[in-house]
């Protein structure tokens, strides 16, 4: 299956906090993803599946690399380990950095305005903890 007939991910929004995740994955430093549950919700789209392949997308909207989700799991907040922060590849030493940044995004105005209202975070929020492999 080539780039085009692949799903598309797109982490964060285009700039440069979407460029520097797609170089943290390009260079092999990020191999997860963290995503809210409640937005996979109110877009009406499935968790993705251990499996799955994606093309993700620079900020041009083009395609830059493409994974494979090895493991996916929907978890609370807190079972969040900092195992789990550092492979997230932004640079995180444990998983209070990766909780604080996560929080300032997922509550950040564009979220909030996708969602229609600011989302909750805490210890029970549910996220979908994904690790990955680059294949292409």
């Amino acid at each position: 299956m080539g780039h085009d007939e692949l799903p598309t991910l797109e982490l964060a929004f285009p700039g440069p906090e979407r460029d520097r995740g797609v170089a943290a994955i390009l260079s092999g430093q990020k191999t997860a993803l963290t995503g809210l549950l409640e937005i996979y919700e109110h877009a009406g789209e499935a968790v993705p599946q251990t499996g799955q392949r994606f093309s993700v997308l620079d900020s041009e909207g083009r395609s830059a690399v493409t994974i494979e989700l090895v493991d996916v799991r929907v978890v609370p907040v807190e079972d969040i380990d900092d195992d789990f922060a550092r492979a997230e590849g932004r640079g995180y030493s444990d998983v209070a950095q990766w909780r604080a940044a996560h929080e300032e995004f997922f509550q950040s105005d564009g979220v909030s305005e996708f969602l229609g209202r600011t989302a909750a975070f805490d210890d029970d929020t549910l996220v979908v903890a994904e690790r990955f492999r680059v294949v292409e």
